[in-house]
């Protein structure tokens, strides 16, 4: 498990340093985060578990759409 800073965190995951600035700061949908003073440094193990709760399975019959 390595801790890591934000901006190697947005590449880690594969989003803009502002989604997680933001997931932060109003507190959706981001991984859980530790702060040091005004450092802020997430886990490559909360990332990836927060990557996971945001997995979606692709469900056709919610959007009224059949698979051709």
């Amino acid at each position: 498990m390595a801790n890591i800073r934000v901006r190697e965190a947005a590449e880690y995951l594969g989003v803009s340093k502002s989604f997680l600035d933001k997931a932060r700061c109003y507190g959706t949908s981001g991984p859980a985060f530790m702060r040091f003073g005004k450092a802020v440094v997430y886990s490559t193990e909360a990332l990836d578990e927060g990557a996971r709760t945001c997995t979606i399975a692709n469900d056709n019959s919610k959007s009224g759409t059949q698979a051709a």
